[in-house]
């Protein structure tokens, strides 16, 4: 087989084994990169919640290795690469590094600060590191890295930079430091945040090196094309199991109260060519940019629809510019999907909208036929991923500001499981972790009181969806401001195939009276002591007809505290018998299947 790069061309035959050995050590240097940023990050938000992502793109600018990476940030970082290569053409040298978070120009969204270092081989740009963090301040007009009414760039205020140099021959472009410095409320939290990326991304550029050094440029060269060529056949194979097919699929955000009080009805429309091994994506018929901050930017909207795709997949396709050959994409001009025109504000780019997309997109292939595609999952940033900030009453009042990962929101049911319980948020699929109550309380003044499963409010389904949580914090001392862009609170997660809708979430405030206030879906308070905020999040839609769901897994769900044994026989059709304290409870298997014919004659009964 013949491997071009832009330098140089070579003819070189690689073991199947050999390209295999070589791409599990790419993704090793990745998942390298990742525990690097994880154990050095100063922030909560990226040192606890891991909202952060690693991957290597090619010298040409082409996603190559993510590991586990987040979709909505890996699958639009050979964008920021090439827009780095093109502000700085003929001037990338070793040492480099760079710093991007324009959401015009190839980023997610402002808050995601993404570290890019050229890697150098003999002399010719071979490979880009790539670091993107979720920053817990980033200079934004209010304490949040998420702005959901920004009316447009201005009132976000978040500091923007379009492929910037922060380092050169090794060294910190002080200029840059000192201006970022200036700007962010925790100005030590985002520096050791940035030292932490920078030197993740510095850490594979080592790791490459020595692969290089081991394998030879000509062999990493083949390597290269190999990897990602095998990558597009499996990405083709998987597409030709599927039928021929026509989906169209809509969706509706939140309202938003005084900017969008109908929210924005989505649609995306796909076409499956089995032949060609190709799908095609068409985002054009969706609203023209928003005077907020949810309009998406290409990358966010981009990874949304392509990793709502790659769940409906065989799971073991590789991400990287090979299998992304096999999907091509049409975009609108100025519009809140995909295409953002400034001055217009994507604050909330990678979660509001971008979860719609995820839901409408992975649900579409369910239209396919029973065994397709998945449910819609839990939507919003709800109070448990709430940012709090204020000023720390243990440290002499020095400021606070975080990205809480408290708790989340119930995964979709599909063809094969049930919902998977920290899914988080549709665009992030369970890959973030969950903060630690005992790790969050040392290091903000807050204190939770409470955090758990909700029952009966997972969708109901031949596989279930993930229940949804709540959660109780409160003040310790002095306020503590909130904010929530939360969505999720109105339409509930749509159940396929038969299954049930999930739950939407909720948000209330309890006061030292207990006296509680339901709050808006977009929330920005300052919660004095005394007070309590209680957050719901949105549960999993489930997936089949719940009358065909295992006995033996609705009685595990009652047993678990997950499911009520009314639910159990009102919806499932499980009759049990016994008692759940003294571990007697079991399926009557008789009166189970008198229960499911009864209900199967009436359909009114078992919705």
């Amino acid at each position: 087989m013949t491997n071009k790069s832009s330098n140089t061309s070579t003819t070189l035959e690689l073991d199947p084994v050999l390209v295999s050995v070589m791409a599990n050590r790419m993704d090793g240097i990745v998942r390298e990169m990742t525990n690097t940023l994880l154990r050095a990050a100063r922030s909560a938000v990226i040192s606890s919640a891991r909202d952060f992502s690693c991957c290597i793109v090619t010298g040409d600018n082409h996603l190559l290795a993510s590991a586990e990476g987040l979709p909505v940030h890996i699958f639009g970082a050979h964008l920021q690469t090439a827009n780095m290569c093109k502000y700085h053409e003929g001037d990338l040298r070793e040492g480099d590094a760079y710093l991007d978070n324009d959401p015009y120009g190839g980023n997610t969204h402002p808050a995601d600060h993404t570290f890019m270092v050229p890697v150098f081989i003999d002399g010719e740009h071979l490979f880009t590191t790539v670091a993107k963090c979720h920053m817990a301040d980033i200079g934004n007009s209010i304490p949040s890295s998420y702005y959901a009414a920004a009316l447009d760039v201005y009132a976000e205020g978040a500091l923007v930079f379009p492929g910037v140099r922060i380092q050169r021959d090794f060294k910190n472009i002080e200029d840059i430091v000192r201006m970022c410095r200036a700007r962010i409320r925790v100005p030590d939290q985002w520096y050791g945040d940035t030292l932490a990326g920078i030197g993740s991304a510095r850490i594979a550029e080592r790791r490459l090196k020595e692969f290089c050094a081991k394998y030879g440029m000509e062999t990493v060269k083949a390597f290269v094309k190999d990897w990602t060529d095998y990558s597009e056949n499996r990405m083709a194979d998987s597409i030709r199991k599927l039928p021929k097919a026509h989906l169209v699929n809509t969706g509706r955000s939140d309202p938003l109260e005084g900017i969008l009080p109908d929210g924005l009805e989505l649609k995306v429309i796909i076409d499956i060519d089995p032949a060609e091994g190709m799908i095609h994506v068409d985002l054009r018929e969706n609203p023209e940019c928003v005077d907020c901050g949810l309009n998406t930017s290409e990358a966010s909207a981009t990874s949304a629809v392509v990793g709502a795709i790659f769940n409906s997949l065989d799971n073991d396709i590789p991400r990287n510019a090979g299998s992304f050959r096999r999907l091509t994409f049409k975009y609108a001009e100025s519009s809140v999907v995909a295409a953002p025109t400034f001055p217009h504000s994507c604050s909330v780019s990678t979660t509001n909208v971008a979860e719609r997309l995820v839901n409408i997109t992975q649900s579409a292939f369910a239209q396919l036929g029973d065994g397709f595609g998945l449910s819609e999952g839990g939507t919003g940033l709800g109070a448990g991923m709430a940012v709090i900030s204020g000023k720390d009453h243990r440290h002499d009042g020095a400021p606070y500001v975080n990205r809480m990962m408290l708790s989340t929101n119930g995964g979709p049911a599909s063809a094969e499981a049930d919902g998977w319980v920290n899914y988080a948020i549709p665009v992030i699929a369970g890959l973030m972790y969950r903060d630690s109550i005992e790790v969050d309380e040392l290091k903000h003044p807050i204190r939770v009181k409470s955090l758990g499963l909700v029952q009966d409010s997972a969708g109901a389904g031949r596989y279930r969806g993930a229940p949804a949580q709540e959660i109780v914090y409160e003040p310790v001392e002095n306020p503590v401001q909130v904010i929530i862009p939360c969505d999720g609170q109105f339409a509930p997660p749509r159940g396929v195939q038969g299954g049930h809708n999930g739950t939407p979430g909720e948000t209330e405030l309890i006061n030292d009276n207990g006296a509680k206030t339901k709050l808006p879906n977009l929330v920005n308070m300052h919660l004095q002591r005394g007070q309590s905020i209680r957050g719901r999040d949105s549960s999993g839609g489930g997936y089949g007809d719940p009358l065909t769901r295992d006995p033996a897994r609705v009685l595990h769900d009652v047993l678990e505290g997950w499911e009520t044994e009314a639910k159990a026989r009102d919806v499932y059709g499980v009759v049990l018998t016994g008692r759940i304290d003294d571990d007697s409870l079991a399926v009557d298997q008789p009166a189970t299947a008198a229960r499911r014919a009864e209900l199967s004659a009436s359909p009114d009964a078992a919705s």
